[in-house]
């Protein structure tokens, strides 16, 4: 009988801590813990919705098991989903509050576009790729991520419609920041990219904006595939 409550009670807490339907969710822990926890992140809506959020549904079932590491995975069309922790930096970086809008360029499989979901009111995300644009909205829809909208398109102009934005976040490399993104970024409101060569590596640059000037500030060394459309063509 005593054994018999006892895996009632284990079945119990295995249901309503969500692991019993989601077998990643001890993976997802681990990894906040030893590979952002760990290494400074430290906003709480930012670690929370790194606990929370799939990577495992983002990327093929040949990379499922690898899902939780901390490196970038392929997703298809020579892109990859980033490294948990630059997405974690990232996205502290950018200081979100609940109510925010922002801006994605790079939908890619939609991780970052669902982690910031997770914080924010609404996001918009831009990506070049039709594809990659078709099997995000698929997977971002199907996880409950209303407040996404993502449009297949050139980032490279932003999305006048829906701004301005709180903050913008580029998740790929660009050897110039996009004048249009700026203007679409309000007064007060911060943008971040990996800045510099599209073949070897970038700095992680976060921009912020105030009385139509704009400020700098250096993160360090990153590698992110090249940002595509009408970037390629500007110096």
């Amino acid at each position: 009988m005593k054994r018999l409550i006892i895996i009632l009670i284990t079945l119990y807490w295995l249901s309503v801590s969500g692991l019993a339907d989601d077998p990643y969710l001890s993976r997802r822990k681990l990894m906040v813990d030893r590979h952002i926890a760990a290494r400074g992140i430290s906003d709480e809506s930012v670690l929370k919705a790194m606990r929370k959020v799939p990577r495992h549904l983002m990327v093929s079932r040949e990379f499922r098991s690898q899902a939780y590491a901390d490196h970038p995975l392929p997703i298809g069309e020579s892109q990859t989903i980033s490294q948990p922790y630059v997405v974690a930096l990232m996205t502290e970086a950018l200081q979100l509050k609940p109510g925010d809008r922002v801006l994605e360029i790079g939908t890619g499989s939609g991780y970052q576009a669902a982690v910031l979901a997770e914080i924010v009111s609404e996001v918009y995300s831009i990506e070049i790729r039709k594809n990659l644009a078709d099997s995000a909205r698929k997977i971002l829809t199907k996880l409950g991520y209303h407040n996404v909208e993502v449009k297949y398109g050139d980032g490279y102009y932003g999305w006048e419609a829906h701004a301005p934005f709180d903050a913008i976040i580029i998740t790929a490399a660009a050897n110039h920041i996009p004048p249009s993104l700026i203007k679409q970024l309000k007064d007060g409101g911060t943008l971040i990219l990996p800045l510099g060569s599209t073949v070897y590596y970038q700095m992680l640059t976060l921009v912020t904006k105030k009385n139509e000037q704009i400020t700098i500030r250096q993160m360090g060394s990153v590698r992110f595939v090249p940002m595509m459309g009408e970037v390629r063509k500007k110096k």
